[in-house]
């Protein structure tokens, strides 16, 4: 389908203006109605790649993660702003960050299998934490007696990692040969003895990604 310079400029405009002041990300459901089904995604999508390249050389990007395209601050611009006004990421218990490296890595998962890699009882609250900042959900339940629940993560997890799924974690290879590259890290082996002392920067990482995501 060939669309009118002029129209496309201004499809363009209005794209732009519509994922430059949502709060969240924009996904493609969402611009199909902004043009009341005139247009086919393939259209969109044509679009929102131009838009992207002529972002390129400011200090903002448009990216896509796993809830749509978003407007974020690219990372060595957000490094000069943290370096002036740096923002104070929450902190996050150990056995916090391994709980949720074992879901990412292993979902879906219960309590008890959680509790079998890691080698000790998963307090409640270790979950409740997860499910609060919107990493963790449940799934679904297993069918076996008690029918625990089954935790996996979620979109916003995956948005706060800047990724689109779950197939851009590093394998758990690459956790163990470049631990210092990795947002979310430790690599789950079935010997619970070994855990990387990078788990205790885990959370400055995301957070450092989200601050990039939400400077905008």
């Amino acid at each position: 389908m060939n669309v009118d310079e002029e129209v496309s400029r201004e499809a363009k405009k209005l794209i732009e203006a519509t994922i430059l002041v949502a709060e969240e990300p924009i996904n493609m459901a969402y611009l199909k109605k902004l043009f009341t089904g005139q247009f086919e995604q393939k259209q969109i999508l044509e679009w929102l790649q131009e838009l992207q390249a002529s972002w390129q050389e400011r200090g903002v990007e448009l990216v896509e993660v796993a809830s749509g395209w978003r407007f974020q601050t690219k990372a060595d611009v957000q490094d000069k702003i943290n370096a002036v006004n740096p923002e104070k990421p929450p902190k996050y218990s150990r056995a916090v960050m391994e709980t949720l490296a074992i879901i990412a890595y292993r979902q879906p998962v219960t309590r008890g299998d959680i509790e079998e890699i890691r080698g000790v009882a998963v307090a409640s609250n270790v979950i409740r934490t997860l499910e609060a900042r919107g990493w963790v959900e449940v799934l679904g339940y297993r069918e076996v007696p008690g029918k625990p629940a089954l935790y996996g993560t979620t979109k916003q997890f995956l948005d706060d990692l800047n990724i689109n799924g779950l197939s851009e974690l590093p394998p758990l290879m690459d956790l163990q040969d470049n631990p210092n590259e990795v947002a979310l890290t430790l690599p789950l082996e079935e010997n619970t003895d070994i855990v990387l002392d990078i788990i205790d920067t885990v959370d400055t990482t995301i957070n450092d990604t989200i601050s990039s995501s939400k400077a905008t």
